[in-house]
């Protein structure tokens, strides 16, 4: 899941107006009816949905085989928002609209992607009454569909201007024993983890028992020496260049419900042989960065992580029900358990972690409240901590992408925003605060398909109505006493044309009709691209801009995306028949020292499939000359290694927070 978000978040953002051949009138929406309907590649199935003015609609769609997006439509045809969830061919979408004015509106129900098989679902109205005009209301309509007994919930909490003016509870913290989900319900919060175990290093540096600028091998000397330094710094930042332990582990042959330990993940770290790049060079999200972070924590301190946060953090702010859970078999009264839909009905997700600072943080929204009014009104920490959190890293370029320390930087809708987001298993998490507004929003949920940063935005907006709307003429206001525009010359657009990929299997296609450039992704529709500069061109409809590298005047061969302080490369693709590969060149064992584990390619009925002791079977499907695209997530791109006779030595395989990690051929 953690390596799949920033892709299912650009996908998403791809989602437009849909233009697709069929259009299927499906008929009239009606409280108390359900539609069942078969859905083919390239459909677009439209349903009526007649409202009155003000009203409040919550519908469910539950797929069933097949992995469908809705999208939805005002009266005069004009698009009000598109959903999609992370939950793959089974499972709900849910999705809500009001109704400004008296008409028809319409549903429109289509495939995910043209590759998606025939399947079936269900679609009907759960909710259907009068828009709510009090904010406690409207709080209410947001989270209405997780406030029923047989399913997972949620919790929310509001704080203003150092008070807590929200705290609530909805739906089941447990389905097995019918235990409702209240504010003082402790949920596990993970990567939100990461800000508390950044302030803890912070903590010890203003005590002058480190620096954040030192070397991570004066600490942890099992950090293998890269022959680059690793700072602290670049830990906290996503900047040290280390692969990502989730990935590392995945690709062993470990299952993320697995007992998984801090030493694990130090053995593993202490094998590692490369970086993804150069300390400083570039960003790349990295959770083993803060697994490293929490031992300096321990060792520094001589405690261990969870008593340093205990006894420096959460008694101070009387965090009562906040803990790091480093004990897999510990007792925690009061916890919701996490849960992921199984067509119309709710499965475990069972989560076995026993290792702190990346995750791992237990705690409830009324204690993360203490957290978020300690910015503001400090009794932990002071102004000088808080000020490098807050600071927008800096790459060794001088460039800055997003991330602060623990935290990321940015604007939502014209206003400030400090965040982070959290995924594991069946838990979901968002802390949002705006430091200009005294406002901060915390949303958990125990529900996998539950968007928490959609959800803790749809509060802020309720609390931040007039704000936005003040930030949003004002922009307005700036963008019409700005008349300037940057013409790129053709000659040089032209070198920009071609496919890119972003991820094996998914490219964007960039092409140029009357001097004008614009950018598809793969099985979407295409948007408009506008140049900020000779090289840098905002993605019209979506909050993502692209940066070609230059190339010496020839085609360019690298693009970079940047998307909510993320940037990916996108190389060139070269044409290739992949017909013409021989897959029987590339069957054998092979072995990474560095995971101590072996995987065994064999060609099964005209694929080449990849055969692991601890795994399911996954196909291997060639993209370029000695380059294959993997069938699972930790799998993403290899590329195979030949010697001075063309022989296969071994392979480099990729995903998206391991880069080049080596196997070498053994059989």
């Amino acid at each position: 899941m953690k390596a799949l978000t920033i892709l299912s978040l650009l996908l998403i953002s791809f989602l437009s107006l849909p233009v697709v051949q069929a259009q299927i009138d499906k008929g009239a929406l009606v409280k108390g009816t359900t539609v069942t309907s078969e859905i083919r590649p390239s459909e677009v199935h439209r349903y009526d949905l007649a409202l009155e003015k003000d009203q409040f609609v919550y519908l469910k769609l539950v797929q069933q085989g097949v992995d469908v997006r809705v999208m939805t439509y005002d009266p005069k045809g004009a698009k009000m928002e598109a959903f999609d969830s992370p939950n793959g061919k089974y499972g709900n979408e849910l999705f809500s609209l009001t109704s400004d004015k008296k008409g028809t509106y319409t549903v429109a129900v289509l495939p995910f992607d043209d590759k998606e098989p025939v399947g079936t679902y269900e679609l009907g109205i759960e909710i259907m009454r009068p828009r709510a005009t009090s904010v406690i209301g409207q709080i209410d309509e947001t989270f209405a569909f997780w406030d029923a007994k047989d399913s997972p919930g949620a919790a929310v909490a509001v704080v203003k201007d150092g008070e807590i003016v929200l705290k609530k509870g909805y739906g089941s913290a447990n389905l097995e024993y019918d235990i409702p989900v209240r504010s003082n319900t402790v949920f596990h919060i993970a990567s939100v983890s990461k800000q508390f175990t950044v302030f803890s290093i912070l903590l010890l540096e203003k005590q002058g028992k480190l620096r954040l600028d030192d070397d991570i091998r004066n600490y942890i000397p099992e950090v293998p020496d890269f022959g680059k330094t690793i700072t602290l710094r670049h830990l906290a930042s996503h900047t040290s260049g280390l692969r990502d332990q989730w990935n590392l582990l995945s690709m062993a042959g470990w299952r993320m419900d697995d007992v998984i330990t801090k030493e694990h993940v130090l053995k593993l770290v202490s094998k590692q042989k490369e970086l993804n790049f150069g300390p400083g060079e570039e960003y790349a999200y990295s959770n083993t960065g803060f697994t490293l972070l929490a031992e300096v924590v321990s060792r520094v301190s001589g405690m261990s992580f969870a008593a340093f946060t205990k006894s420096s953090i959460f008694d101070p702010l009387g965090m009562e029900n906040t803990l790091f859970y480093e004990d897999h078999e510990q007792v925690v009264q009061n916890r919701a358990y996490s849960y992921h839909s199984d067509g119309p009905g709710y499965k475990k997700s069972v989560l076995s972690y026993a290792v702190a600072g990346a995750t791992s943080l237990f705690t409830t929204v009324e204690d993360l409240a203490l957290w978020a009014i300690n910015f503001s009104e400090p009794k932990v920490g002071d102004a000088s901590i808080f000020k490098k959190m807050n600071t927008p890293a800096t790459l060794n370029n001088g460039k800055t992408f997003g991330g602060g320390l623990g935290q990321f930087i940015g604007t939502y809708k014209g206003l400030n925003e400090i965040q982070h987001g959290g995924a594991d298993a069946g838990y979901r998490s968002y802390l949002t605060r705006f430091p200009d507004e005294n406002l901060s929003v915390m949303v958990f949920s125990n529900a996998a398909e539950f968007n928490p940063e959609k959800m803790a935005h749809e509060v802020v907006d309720i609390y931040l109505k007039d704000t936005i709307a003040a930030a949003k003429s004002k922009e307005e206001e700036k963008e019409k006493g700005t008349s300037e525009t940057v013409t790129v010359d053709a000659s040089i657009l032209r070198t920009y044309v071609g496919d890119f990929e972003i991820q094996p299997g998914f490219n964007v296609t960039i092409g140029l009709a009357e001097g004008n450039l614009s950018a598809t992704a793969t099985a979407q529709p295409s948007m408009a691209l506008t140049p900020l500069s000779e090289t840098e061109f905002k993605m019209e409809g979506a909050p993502a801009k692209i940066e070609f590298i230059p190339n010496g005047g020839e085609n360019v061969a690298l693009l970079k995306l940047y998307q909510g302080g993320i940037v990916m490369d996108a190389p060139r693709v070269i044409p290739f028949d992949a017909d013409a590969v021989e897959l029987s060149d590339f069957s054998g064992a092979f072995f990474s020292e560095e995971l101590s584990t072996t995987y065994h390619f064999e060609v099964v009925e005209g694929k080449l499939m990849a055969k692991h002791s601890r795994l399911s079977d996954f196909d291997l499907s060639p993209i370029q000359a000695d380059v294959f695209a993997g069938n699972a997530w930790f799998f993403g791109k290899i590329e195979f290694v030949r010697d001075a006779n063309a022989a296969i030595t071994g392979f480099k395989v990729s995903n998206g927070r391991v880069k080049n990690l080596r196997f070498e051929k053994v059989l």
